[in-house]
């Protein structure tokens, strides 16, 4: 059953109006039809359903489209309007998330809107490469990071089968003042408003990186995140966690799917890679015995210089940032295995853009490709991880594997 209503409906003059709706499938078939109502419930039999790239045995992506014909007197059409949209659900339980019953594990990017030709903004051509890009290295799914895209990214998610987590512009949240509250309430209201009706968004972020370890951090995202689940009930909610830690969130219990950032190797003991997997295994389980939630790690990355090369590797080469990426993968089939870990998304897709700081080298280099969309040795290491992952796939599921079945050197690689 498809539920629909249509609002905004009526002529200025006052003219008398109905409204026809037609539900027609990729074929160009009618698959249900009612008429002169604009809200309602219309059942499509035997209905193909939205799924993401990677599924076995079936087209990705699938989409109807809600017709919506606006009739005055004598049957006069005034107009007409396309809504397109998919059929699938989502659910999550302590091991991870489901697409249409079917386990689904993340193998993403964090993102930005951002170009080395006009800076910050939507293009269209930088788009279409930039998935192109995402189906070469055998992504999956990517985050809003930190804001709303623009509606043409997840029309075209939507038509490819690429998971979305739908973040608003909530970033780096210190104080949380009622003023600041009530404005937040509005904008997930316009955002759900928004995007509701894309089958790609499969959860709604409320923010990233707050002081979640404040003692009034709880009851503010607690009125965010209901207020979230009361606007639409079904899709997961979430924050993205950072610098924060299981003994001392006062907010990690109110999410879904906890999504946690860490930069051990980096931020914290730079150049230790033989550290990363035994500190992001430990922290991991902490948040998992503490919450027992599942985990997605929604963002890990090293600045990277391309055509920067060290032996032995030292941070800003290249050789610097597969070594420290191949730690955590090792971390993340380890976390797999315990059913800890339900998804995984580097820090960055692309080398963005930032303000003068003294820790940046023209802008954040975290990147797996350049500014300029040319792949670091990192986007070929990438590429044969998630290439397997989407390709050994649990019986009948979507990407569930085991870690023998990613094990990779950097030699390989290159």
């Amino acid at each position: 059953m498809v539920s629909f209503a249509v609002s905004g409906v009526g002529i200025q003059d006052g003219t008398s109006t109905s409204c026809d709706i037609d539900i027609i499938d990729a074929t160009g078939t009618v698959a249900a039809s009612l008429k002169n109502t604009s809200s309602g419930r219309a059942e499509i039999k035997e209905p193909q359903l939205w799924w993401p790239i990677g599924s076995q045995g079936v087209k990705s992506g699938y989409q109807y489209v809600l017709k919506i014909t606006l009739r005055g007197s004598e049957a006069r059409v005034y107009d007409v309007y396309r809504q397109y949209f998919g059929i699938r659900t989502v659910a999550v339980d302590s091991r991870g998330l489901q697409i249409n019953g079917k386990p689904f594990y993340f193998l993403g990017f964090g993102k930005h809107e951002d170009f080395h030709i006009f800076g910050r903004g939507f293009n269209l051509p930088v788009m279409v490469k930039d998935f192109n890009l995402m189906n070469w290295i055998g992504g999956n799914s990517f985050r809003t990071s930190h804001y709303p895209y623009a509606e043409e990214v997840l029309e075209y998610a939507d038509q490819h089968g690429i998971v979305v987590i739908d973040e608003s512009p909530a970033v780096g949240l210190h104080e949380f003042p009622k003023k600041t509250l009530e404005h937040h309430l509005r904008v997930m209201e316009e955002l759900i408003e928004r995007d509701r009706n894309h089958p790609s968004v499969i959860m709604w972020s409320v923010a990233n990186e707050p002081k979640s370890t404040d003692e009034n951090a709880r009851e503010y995202f607690g009125r965010v995140i209901n207020h979230t689940r009361a606007l639409d009930p079904t899709r997961p909610v979430t924050f993205v966690i950072g610098g924060s830690n299981a003994s001392l969130d006062k907010a990690a219990s109110l999410a879904d799917i906890l999504c946690i950032n860490h930069y051990f190797g980096w931020y914290s003991d730079p150049g230790h890679v033989e550290l990363i997997q035994r500190q992001l295994s430990y922290d991991f389980r902490q948040w998992s015995s503490h919450f027992r939630k599942p985990i997605i790690i929604t963002e890990y990355g090293a600045d990277t210089i391309a055509g920067l090369h060290t032996s032995p590797s030292f941070i800003f080469s290249e050789e610097y940032q597969v070594e420290f990426m191949a730690a955590y993968h090792r971390a993340f089939d380890e976390l797999r295995t315990h059913g800890i870990l339900a998804g995984e998304m580097i820090w960055n897709f692309a080398d963005f853009m930032t303000d003068q700081q003294i820790n940046r080298v023209w802008g954040n280099r975290k990147g797996i490709f350049t500014r300029e969309r040319q792949p670091k040795v990192a986007a070929h290491f990438l590429r044969g991880r998630y290439q397997n992952l989407r390709r050994v796939s649990a019986k009948g599921g979507v990407v569930l594997v085991g870690p023998e079945h990613v094990q990779y050197s950097y030699q390989n690689e290159i």
